[in-house]
């Protein structure tokens, strides 16, 4: 399965294009729409190169969420590949989120598992609430 243009659009939305390189809230040095393989300080992209490394980086994303649960609707694939894309496959595949979807737990549930990965460190980001809301909203299709 393949992330669609929604899964897309909630990942650009919350990674934001950024053109030269910077340190994200947890100290990794990013670049484009949150590509953190290969940065170097000073480094400066263009848009389009931003868009081949998302779509590089997402095949990774795309292989975890399917071998880990092959048999997800496609908004549910979108959702997972942007929670690994955000947090890397070890955070997702060791976590409580995935084994309640794979033992079919309750929306609230899920979403209670979803809502616990909004910090960098001990502090609580913004962002990242509305990051698991939408990830959360789009797992369930609303």
């Amino acid at each position: 399965m393949k992330t669609s243009k929604a899964g897309i659009d909630l990942i650009k939305k919350a990674e934001g294009y950024r053109a030269k390189a910077y340190y994200c809230p947890a100290g990794i040095l990013t670049i484009g729409y949150g590509h953190t393989r290969g940065v170097k300080v000073g480094m400066i992209i263009t848009e389009a190169e931003a868009e081949r490394l998302l779509q590089s980086d997402l095949e990774s994303a795309e292989k975890t969420v399917s071998q880990a649960l092959p048999e997800l609707t496609q908004y549910q694939f979108d959702a997972l590949v942007s929670f690994v894309f955000n947090l890397g496959a070890d955070n997702f595949l060791n976590s409580t989120l995935l084994k309640k979807i794979k033992a079919r737990a309750t929306r609230a549930e899920i979403c209670q598992q979803f809502n616990r990965w909004v910090f960098s460190g001990h502090t609580r980001l913004e962002g990242l609430v509305k990051r698991r809301k939408a990830e959360s909203d789009l797992f369930f299709d609303l």
